[in-house]
């Protein structure tokens, strides 16, 4: 498969993942983990406009008609960013979106294992993470329909 055809599955799988993720979220604020260009910030903001929408990154690079206000965009490393956040709104997110990490499972399944606590601990009960990675520990949900196995990962608090 080529790349172009590997990124369109993964986006298709994201956006579907995250449809379905937020059919059952309960109440409370969504969480961007990676802006990146600002893409999925954007969509999330069309299928969840009734909600705050925190997000969380190094760098503020997303287009300008896709990025966050500054009142809810926190800049700098994860961990430090979703403690802050924690201490800012606690136990309040009810959907949370992990985009990070370059594709490399020696790079990304320790970073996803160090950031773990620092997410669990702002989900409310019940509250859901959708993943570009599997999380340990965390229960995964079954994926909707079309979405390849091991492609994109929704877990419940």
């Amino acid at each position: 498969m080529s790349r172009l055809d590997s990124a369109i599955r993964r986006l298709t799988a994201q956006r579907d993942c995250l449809a379905a993720a937020l059919e059952t979220a309960p109440a409370g604020a969504l969480l961007e983990i990676g802006l990146g260009n600002g893409r999925t910030y954007d969509h999330l903001r069309e299928i969840a406009a009734t909600r705050d929408i925190w997000v969380i990154d190094r760098e503020m690079n997303a287009h300008p008609s896709s990025a966050p206000p500054s009142a809810f965009f926190l800049q700098g490393e994860a961990e430090a960013m979703l403690d802050d956040l924690f201490g800012r709104i606690g136990q309040g997110v009810a959907l949370a979106h992990y985009d990070l990490g370059v594709g490399v499972p020696e790079h990304d399944v320790p970073l996803r294992a160090a950031l773990a606590e620092h997410i669990g601990r702002l989900l409310v009960p019940g509250g859901l993470l959708v993943a570009n990675g599997a999380f340990e520990g965390m229960e995964q949900l079954p994926l909707p329909e079309g979405v390849a196995e091991g492609r994109y990962f929704i877990h419940r608090a």
